[in-house]
């Protein structure tokens, strides 16, 4: 079973539990990890689709862990019932996705200690909900796997214990405070290949007079001034 760096990650971030519950499971590669490390007594594979979740069954069989593993199919966290998780696990979808599921299962969400959520697109809509919804994000990483830059979080819920409050700026939205204030190396090398996309995209709109060209040579100019204000916070 080969499992890419990225899961390797998510599955690094999950504290040693009772239960997990991987959604959107596909090949159940997270689910199989956690067991066989002994890091979850037992685990939740849950996926909207019959065919990725036939394939998560035939692997979880091969590995002989059927005992441990229960397989669902499930629009997002339908299938699973309050208190059945401590460790609820979303990787792999958009920003936007993720923060609809976690707000659809908000019941079930509440009685788990934790979410570790690695989002492929739109990161910041993810965080905000988190911190909207009364989540403290504990942990967050960058890494880059097959040509593309991912990022996990972990979030669990404010209470009388960790009740620390952060204020969270745009550029904490979309960069990430957790990944700012340890200056992720990782969000460092992202940053510089973003701020040579927009330079060259800038470069390409120099000239054009149209109102969609000025409009969008203003954005870019916002965000790249953003980024090296991040930067400035890296130092």
């Amino acid at each position: 079973m080969q499992i890419s760096d990225r899961l390797k990650l998510v599955i690094s971030f999950v504290a040693p539990c009772g239960a997990a519950a991987d959604i959107g499971t596909d090949h159940a590669y997270v689910p199989i990890a956690l067991v066989k490390a002994k890091t979850v007594k037992r685990a939740f594979a849950l996926d909207i689709n019959r065919g990725p979740l036939e394939r998560a069954r035939k692997h979880i069989e091969e590995e002989n862990l059927s005992e441990w593993i229960e397989t669902r199919q499930s629009d997002g966290l339908e299938a699973l019932c309050e208190n059945e998780a401590d460790s609820i696990v979303i990787a792999g979808m958009g920003g936007e996705l993720i923060a609809n599921i976690l707000e659809k299962g908000e019941k079930v969400v509440k009685t788990a200690k934790e979410l570790v959520l690695s989002p492929h697109s739109e990161v910041f809509l993810v965080r905000k909900y988190l911190v909207k919804n009364g989540y403290q994000i504990v942990r967050e990483q960058m890494i880059f796997d097959m040509g593309k830059y991912y990022t996990v979080l972990k979030a669990v819920r404010k209470n009388q214990k960790n009740n620390r409050t952060d204020s969270y700026d745009e550029m904490d939205y979309l960069y990430g405070k957790r990944l700012i204030e340890e200056k992720d190396a990782v969000l460092k090398e992202y940053l510089i290949w973003k701020k040579r996309q927009q330079m060259q995209i800038l470069q390409q709109l120099e000239g054009n007079t149209k109102e969609a060209a000025a409009q969008r040579r203003e954005e870019l100019q916002r965000d790249t001034k953003l980024i090296d204000e991040v930067f400035k916070k890296m130092v």
